[in-house]
């Protein structure tokens, strides 16, 4: 390799990289003009221990005093564009050495704060299009490095029959994102959220391109993405995850995507389909979190929560009588197979008789089943009907 010019403060840049990335070792002849003097070629393991060992510093295993070592010999006079304009000389260089400066990386303890609007329209809105994906948009704010908070969504027009929905519709975006100004919502747009009906959370090709194509990764780093599957979620149990994808140049160089500096939030154990679908490969999953204040929590319990006069609500008398008719043929029918179950039990023999009924319905258990439904909604219909008629006439009278 022919000679080359590296000021001092590249030289300074070259040695933290020594010390703190250990880069591994690399045989060959390199010749180097400095401003610590002139060396033709440098034998040894690395040139660029060759260099640091001709500017008078001793590599120890002490790598605070190396460096202090180092800045003494080099000074560190030159800033701003003098480095900026000296690190490019390097990458020069040394192809791919700029990707090994120590950057700004992500938390695992990051966490997606959702609010319980959000999540209750999130909801809503997935289960309405099943068996068909939906999606839309995610607002909040992001509060420091380690929280974001969803504050509320609004629902996007696109739908997908597969695994992925198609493209954001910038022209509605923009549009609602103006109308919400005016209704007071302020927020900025952290991420996009999109069901997958009965499948999983997972993000799919599609849905990788999605975030780091439109408009989210691509105008904030931080934008995530949220997968919330509408049919295997139950009550009390949301089946939901939070994604953002990882940079491929971290994999590339053999780091850790992410650093771990607490053990704040804990994250869920991935699904099989997640694994096979690129996770903490082409993309991470983020802790979710949910926080109410009193007056949410307040709301929520009075969700479907019954009241007295739930019991004077009178049903149709057409649906009643249908309803009526419906039980009382399915009591025949189960009768009928509970008599044919009696009589065959009497003919098989006593070592068989205990695995009769595994895998069958009993059919005298759900008979005493309906006969007590049945029971307990006529008699609330009929004291309805008599109470709302004597309220009625004494109305009148």
């Amino acid at each position: 390799m022919g000679e080359a010019r590296i000021g001092p403060v590249c030289q300074l840049a070259v040695l933290e990289l020594v010390v703190m990335h250990q880069m591994p070792s690399q045989t060959g002849r390199f010749g180097l003009r400095c401003a610590a003097g002139t060396v033709q070629s440098v034998d040894g393991p690395s040139p660029i221990i060759g260099l640091v060992h001709c500017l008078g510093v001793r590599v120890s295993n002490n790598t605070e005093k190396t460096l202090a070592e180092l800045r003494t010999a080099t000074g560190s006079e030159e800033e701003g564009s003098m480095r900026a304009r000296e690190m490019r000389r390097l990458e020069r260089i040394f192809p791919g050495i700029g990707q090994l400066i120590d950057s700004e990386k992500p938390d695992t303890s990051e966490q997606v704060v959702i609010s319980s609007l959000a999540l209750i329209k999130m909801l809503k809105h997935a289960r309405s299009g099943i068996p068909m994906e939906v999606m839309g948009l995610m607002l909040g704010e992001f509060v420091d490095e380690y929280t974001i908070r969803v504050i509320d969504v609004f629902a996007m027009p696109q739908s997908g029959t597969g695994v992925s929905v198609e493209a954001v519709d910038p022209v509605f975006q923009v549009t609602m994102l103006d109308m919400l100004k005016r209704t007071g919502r302020h927020e900025m747009v952290v991420g996009w959220y999109h069901s997958h009906p009965g499948f999983g959370c997972y993000l799919s090709g599609v849905d990788i391109q999605t975030q780091q194509m439109q408009s989210f990764e691509a105008l904030n780093p931080r934008a995530i993405a949220v997968v919330v599957d509408p049919v295997q979620s139950v009550k009390g149990k949301v089946v939901i995850d939070a994604f953002r994808l990882i940079n491929p140049q971290a994999i590339t160089f053999g780091r850790e995507p992410r650093q771990t500096t607490s053990n704040v939030g804990h994250l869920n154990r991935p699904s099989n389909e997640a694994l096979m679908n690129g996770l903490n490969k082409q993309y991470c999953s983020l802790v979710i979190n949910y926080r109410k204040n009193e007056l949410e929590e307040k709301m929520l319990l009075n969700f479907h929560k019954k009241k007295w006069t739930d019991g004077l609500i009178l049903r149709p008398f057409d649906i009643h009588s249908e309803t009526n008719e419906q039980t009382v043929q399915e009591m025949l029918d189960l009768t009928i197979k509970y008599n044919k179950e009696v009589r065959e039990e009497d003919e098989l023999p006593l070592e068989k008789l205990f695995f009769a009924s595994i895998g069958r319905m009993d059919a005298k258990k759900k008979l005493e089943e309906h006969v007590s439904n049945s029971m307990a909604s006529n008699t609330v219909q009929i004291l309805g009907t008599m109470l709302n008629t004597v309220v009625f006439d004494s109305c009148i009278l």
